[in-house]
């Protein structure tokens, strides 16, 4: 295995504000609650394998000076929301 380059965490991180914006949008009118639900702790959980990723020592955050901000926000948000 072998480190991510600048590249896909710039990508990885892209991801991560998809999963910002899906927690920020309110219920659709053709979405049953428990299917918002679903999607919003999907998208929860995604960020916060995201936060968690590691370099190949397994000890080593990959992030660097990104601001986890909105994220975090996200994460607060959208665990009130299930």
């Amino acid at each position: 295995m072998e480190e991510k380059t600048a590249d896909e965490i710039a990508a990885i991180f892209s991801a991560a504000g998809d999963s910002v914006t899906v927690i920020g949008v309110a219920q659709a009118s053709d979405e049953t609650d428990d299917d918002f639900k679903d999607k919003i702790k999907r998208n929860v959980e995604h960020l916060e394998i995201i936060k968690d990723y590691k370099k190949v020592d397994g000890t080593t955050s990959i992030w660097t000076s990104e601001s986890f901000t909105a994220i975090d926000a996200a994460i607060v948000a959208g665990k009130k929301l299930y």
